[in-house]
């Protein structure tokens, strides 16, 4: 069971280190990359075709025009969560418009602007199908969001 990272750009990292870590956590192997759809094609063509056999899943996170996740999922049939980038220009809405505009055939699951998290926690809902230790980790994962909630609701005191 794995999860492979591909960011266009090492600036993306921190916007995919709270999802690595929950990744992690799970006890789900991941492997990170910083690959270019642009400037580093014929490498991201190799490293697709390393980890068709074992990876379950891609996360694939870009600013600006973010052809990354696109091109990727070009590649291969492995689902493909697509983390729009927040760049200077548009904030963000260039990347997620050229994710969630694919063509029909190659689609890209695409997650809210800057939200590892919720990019991990998807690839994690795709491998929890296949996993059920995961999926079962995942309800946890929830039930300790509500419990939050409740808990600061108990709280109020106004």
């Amino acid at each position: 069971m794995k999860i492979a990272v591909v960011m266009g750009s090492k600036s993306d990292l921190p916007k995919l280190e709270s999802g690595i870590a929950l990744i992690k956590e799970f006890g789900v192997e991941v492997a990170v990359r910083v690959l270019s759809a642009h400037r580093t094609p014929v490498e991201l063509t190799k490293f697709l075709e390393d980890i068709k056999d074992d990876t379950d899943v891609i996360i694939s996170a870009a600013g600006k025009a973010a052809h990354l996740p696109g091109v990727v999922a070009a590649q291969t049939v492995t689902p493909v969560v697509g983390l729009p980038i927040k760049s200077s220009t548009m904030d963000g809405l260039d990347s997620l418009l050229s994710m969630v505009q694919m063509p029909g055939g190659i689609p890209v699951a695409t997650v809210t602007i800057d939200s590892g998290l919720n990019a991990a926690l998807m690839a994690l809902e795709i491998i929890g199908i296949k996993y059920p230790k995961i999926a079962e980790k995942l309800v946890d994962y929830r039930q300790k969001m509500a419990d939050k909630v409740l808990a600061d609701d108990a709280s109020l005191e106004i």
